[in-house]
């Protein structure tokens, strides 16, 4: 018996080896004081046809506005979640993106927003859901994170807590504009919902929302600390009550400073079962798979195989950026240090 013991031991012993030689050796570092920003406008059917030269251009134009909001502050050496929250906050505030003011309606005629943000240094994450008087979900997050011991609050709860420290409310008439109620009122009464779709016009107006409706954003400071958050008005005639993959940590939103920062758009109920995020962090951090390796292995090995759709987008500990989606495209950003910058909204380049 004692032999056997040995034996067994020493077979335990040689398969961790095994294991650890199958491990890609990370030889890569950060520069020092290096940081970086890459975000997301959502993705889907996104078609250079479908888009005007002019309504490219406003796409662009936002979302290297958002950039430059983050980018701004990390360069005066700013943390990671300032930054995260600052590109956020002017998606949140344009038409163009289904979050905040551009954000999609239920099926009973309502915004019900949800947000995420996470500190990859510490893992502390904060979270709101079903919030329809918060005029920037990504603030409310915040406070959740850094004012409270909660990670998830929805609904009265959270717009409770954020206005008593001074989050802005609206009434819900900010969120209104006539192209999200268009929407609404095409699929009301035939039981779907709209992602991802072709064009469709109403009152002739080309209604060009042919994507999933989140941004997003993920940075990496001077001091290396990486954070991530996301912000979303969910999906068009939802049912009330429902909630995406946003605000689940480690779904739709997650950072953490020994892998990345990672924040995810598409079809929520397919990233949550998945819980896509970690996934990718996990496949980094365990079976040494390089970002591009993981992002590719959960959106198609993974996500799309059940019927999922959409894309992520991640920065590294090194402050290296990637994206991947499995839908035509993702409007999409990113900006370092170096002074390498690059905004996109179609298909793959690379």
């Amino acid at each position: 018996m004692k032999n056997l013991f040995y034996v067994v031991v020493l077979a335990f012993i040689l398969a961790s080896c095994n294991q650890k030689s199958n491990l890609k050796e990370d030889t890569t570092t950060r520069e020092p004081n290096s940081f970086a920003i890459v975000i997301h406008g959502g993705a889907g059917g996104i078609k250079k046809e479908y888009f005007t030269e002019e309504q490219q251009e406003a796409y662009t134009l936002k979302l290297e506005e958002a950039l430059k909001a983050g980018y701004a502050i990390l360069e005066k050496g700013g943390i990671s979640l300032d930054a995260v929250q600052a590109a956020i906050n002017i998606m949140e505030d344009s038409p163009l993106f289904n979050a905040g003011k551009g954000a999609v309606y239920n099926s009973e005629g309502n915004q019900e927003m949800d947000a995420a943000i996470m500190d990859g240094k510490t893992l502390n994450a904060g979270a709101i859901a079903n919030v329809n008087h918060i005029k920037n979900p990504i603030l409310a997050a915040r406070i959740v994170m850094d004012s409270s011991s909660h990670v998830l609050l929805s609904g009265k709860g959270a717009e409770i807590l954020a206005a008593k420290y001074g989050i802005e409310m609206v009434d819900s008439s900010y969120f209104f504009t006539e192209k999200r109620m268009n929407q609404l009122k095409e699929l009301q009464g035939k039981e779907k919902t709209k992602l991802d779709h072709t064009a469709f016009l109403i009152n002739n107006e080309l209604i060009d929302d042919h994507k999933f409706g989140t941004v997003g954003a993920v940075a990496i400071d001077k001091n290396g600390n990486i954070a991530a958050g996301t912000s979303t008005g969910g999906m068009t005639n939802k049912k009330y009550g429902r909630i995406g993959d946003v605000p689940i940590i480690g779904a739709g939103t997650y950072a953490n400073n020994l892998t990345c920062g990672i924040s995810a758009t598409g079809t929520g109920e397919y990233f949550i079962r998945t819980v896509a995020a970690h996934e990718v962090s996990s496949l980094i951090k365990y079976k040494g798979l390089s970002p591009a390796e993981a992002l590719h292995e959960v959106l198609f090995n993974q996500i799309g195989p059940l019927g999922g759709e959409g894309g992520m987008i991640l920065l590294d500990k090194n402050g290296d950026v990637y994206w991947d989606f499995n839908s035509t495209g993702m409007f999409r950003g990113y900006k370092k240090s170096t002074g390498e910058t690059k905004v996109e909204m179609f298909e793959k380049t690379n």
